[in-house]
């Protein structure tokens, strides 16, 4: 994944999450909801957001990279 200079904001991810909630694993979905309860730094929100970023057309190895990076993340936040 490249590097982007942007923050993203909590909307920002809630909306990239959104449309491509479809295509994520249905145990990393409530993981989610928990993670949208609450309020977390620019760093943790803009490396959620570039996980999520085109994860619909990465390859099924990457997105199995992004699922374990994912499920780091959500559950010990």
């Amino acid at each position: 994944m490249s590097e982007c200079k942007l923050d993203h904001n909590h909307e920002d991810v809630k909306s990239k999450y959104e449309s491509i909630a479809a295509f994520l694993p249905e145990d990393l979905k409530p993981l989610f909801i928990q993670f949208f309860e609450k309020e977390h730094s620019q760093d943790l929100l803009n490396e959620v957001f570039h996980l999520l970023k085109k994860y619909d057309l990465a390859t099924k190895e990457e997105q199995a990279t992004r699922n374990n990076r994912l499920y780091l993340v959500l559950k010990n936040v």
